[in-house]
């Protein structure tokens, strides 16, 4: 018998055979508007921009013209594998599984995004194709998150339910930053600098 299993017998012998109480949950599920809902984009967006992130907003024919401005002069891009030919700049290249060091080498990562959750403002990535791996979303100094607006919901709750909970999520509000000692805002420490939301409705 390991210490672990002689703690957890320890353990056991301790509490009996009682029945775990059954968990309380009364916790609100639903934000009650569905997703895709303008309140929710209009949430979102009011979230994004407080965390310090950049959001535009555009119809679906222009993705690509709006994500080409966005990025400006960063070059060069690298795109998660799923995302669609038509959300893609020119130029960009498209991650083919290479050393997750070799992406730091790169100026700005494009992907999708899984659920957006207009109540915390956080998108979720979840290791799918039009999201790309987790390196992917951490190692380049800009990421832009293509969001569609069918996958804005309200709560966190809603955005769990969609999610398979075995992925690898990255759950991103706003770019990366931490305070120093002197509670200073330091931005790009764990992650991207810049984090720019095309927020397509």
């Amino acid at each position: 018998m390991s210490a672990r299993d002689e703690v957890l017998a320890r353990i056991r012998t301790a509490i009996g055979h009682t029945p775990a109480p059954p968990i309380t949950r009364d916790y609100r599920l639903t934000d009650g508007r569905p997703a895709g809902d303008p309140a929710l984009l209009d949430l979102l967006v009011d979230r994004l921009e407080d965390y310090k992130a950049t959001v535009v907003r555009c119809a679906p024919s222009d993705v690509s013209e709006v994500v080409a401005a966005a990025l400006g002069e960063r070059r060069p891009v690298v795109v998660a594998p799923g995302v669609p030919a038509a959300w893609r700049p020119d130029g960009a290249e498209e991650d083919d599984g290479r050393p997750a060091v070799a992406l730091a080498d790169y100026a700005a990562t494009l992907t999708g995004v899984s659920v957006a959750i207009a109540e915390t403002g956080t998108l979720v990535l979840d290791g799918s194709p039009l999201s790309g791996r987790r390196a992917l979303s951490l190692l380049p100094d800009c990421l832009v998150c293509v969001v569609e607006a069918a996958q804005v919901v309200g709560s966190v709750p809603e955005g769990l339910a969609v999610l398979d909970p075995l992925a690898p999520l990255t759950m991103i509000s706003g770019p990366s930053a931490t305070s120093d000692i002197e509670l200073q805002r330091v931005e790009g420490v764990h992650g991207p600098r810049t984090l720019i939301v095309v927020l397509v409705a």
